[in-house]
């Protein structure tokens, strides 16, 4: 009687190592791309984050104005200043910001690196505000948004007549408040 023994080719053994291969790279690339998309999906959920909470930050901030002059000259009473690129006013900071007290706030659409912009928010206490570059004083300077395409505020307020006057991109009365402020962004794709 011959005995047969029992095992595999060696040609058996490629085949399946060859079919295994395959099977760790189709995995391998599933998994990697699967962390892409996760890694892309943090970063969108982080930048709408940002865009979320810089605009409950304005929010916050321009609908506490308060109508005290920030200009010390007597024949110039300034409040709100505002143009399509920048807009001053004075509104208190949040108590986790501030020392207390009244701040001359400024919001500014600044140029940054590849043409685009910022917006930049900066803030002074209004004791001992100057309109000669702050006059020297503390001021604290924060980039709220940055890679933005475009961005411009406007304005809208009462005429003479007492009616809702259309949005325009300039405050034509700094003696007097807005009733609405419009701020525009368009970020950068990806930004």
């Amino acid at each position: 009687m011959q005995s047969r023994q029992a095992g595999f080719t060696l040609l058996e053994i490629l085949l399946v190592i060859m079919l295994l291969a395959l099977l760790l790279a189709g995995a391998y690339s599933g998994i990697s791309a699967s962390v892409k998309a996760m890694r892309a999906g943090e970063a969108a959920i982080e930048r709408i984050d940002k865009v979320r909470t810089v605009q409950e930050f304005l929010r916050r901030q321009i609908s506490r104005i308060l109508p005290y002059p920030y200009s010390q000259d007597a024949a110039k009473r300034e409040i709100f200043s505002g143009s399509a690129s920048n807009m001053r006013f004075v509104a208190p900071m949040p108590g986790y910001l501030s020392h207390g007290g009244a701040y001359v706030q400024t919001l500014e659409f600044a140029p940054a690196e590849g043409g685009l912009q910022q917006l930049v928010f900066t803030t002074t206490l209004l004791n001992g505000f100057s309109m000669d570059k702050y006059g020297g004083k503390e001021v604290d300077t924060v980039v709220l948004l940055d890679r933005i395409r475009e961005g411009k505020f406007s304005y809208r307020g009462l005429d003479q007549q007492g009616k809702l006057m259309e949005w325009t991109s300039a405050w034509p009365d700094p003696s007097v408040t807005p009733l609405m402020v419009g701020v525009d962004v368009t970020l950068r794709r990806g930004g």
